[in-house]
């Protein structure tokens, strides 16, 4: 069992919680609660660690691995978790690694393209709400927010383990190579000309979403083939980056319905 807080494996994950370049040159992320540890790919979990409490009480309810868990006092394990509230179970876990062959489903495609988005829970909302709606891959600009920050991985509700993403150093070239496989590529602008749902969205589609405070630049915003918006009632000028991004992503998966 694991009683201080100097060793150098929980320095380690420490470290994993706190820094995106220590995650990403060690390639892993870390995922904590139950719930979040069971939906762990057996392939992607590395190590376990636990309190004799949390193992006593559900060790029938974890994941199935030739990973056997760590045990660590009640103390160090609250020095390693990023919540208020530890469970006491808390796993290392594989990075996912996609690349833009993500975009290559030609006639199914369903992508969010995600320009400067920073703010964890609507990134992980976003996420989860993209497997609920049937989409195949998010685009990011290399300037998100990281997918693999604590926040982020609590909010996908383990849509982090199934949602193909990639980000990449250039987005408007990424774009450009959207529309060359035939995607339409659409932005969510205050200006946009038509309101989203006068669109057909069964074909090959992808939707521009910007930054929570200053929606897409405008370099972003230029490389769509048509800006669409959301009418809304009452004084609302604009709606969360999370809730528009649903309400574009549904309503592909409703046209998509009604077309079989």
């Amino acid at each position: 069992m694991i009683t201080s807080t100097s060793n150098q494996r929980i320095k380690e994950i420490v470290q994993y919680q706190r820094k995106s370049r220590a995650r990403n040159e060690a390639g892993i992320f870390i995922v904590e609660g139950m719930r979040m540890v069971r939906e762990v790919p057996e392939e992607k979990l590395v190590k376990l660690y636990v309190t004799e409490t949390f193992y006593k009480k559900h060790r029938e309810e974890l994941p199935k691995s030739n990973v056997q868990p760590e045990f660590v006092t009640p103390a160090v394990f609250s020095y390693l978790s990023d919540t208020k509230t530890p469970q006491g179970v808390l796993a290392v876990v594989r990075q996912n690694q996609y690349d833009e062959k993500i975009i290559r489903r030609a006639g199914h495609t369903h992508l969010m393209v995600l320009d400067n988005l920073q703010d964890p829970g609507n990134l992980g909302t976003i996420f989860r709400t993209a497997e609920a709606a049937g989409v195949t891959g998010i685009l990011l600009s290399r300037d998100c927010v990281d997918i693999y920050n604590p926040k982020v991985i609590r909010s996908t509700m383990g849509a982090i383990f199934r949602m193909p993403f990639v980000y990449v150093a250039d987005l408007p070239a990424a774009i450009g190579r959207l529309k060359e496989e035939n995607i339409r590529v659409y932005a969510a602008h205050l200006d946009g000309k038509h309101a989203y749902d006068e669109e057909n969205y069964c074909g090959g589609t992808a939707f521009l979403i910007g930054n929570e405070g200053n929606g897409l630049r405008q370099e972003i915003a230029d490389c769509a083939d048509t800006w669409i918006r959301i009418p809304m009632a009452g004084q609302a000028e604009s709606l969360n980056a999370a809730v528009a991004a649903s309400v574009l992503m549904f309503e592909v998966s409703r046209q998509r319905r009604k077309q079989e």
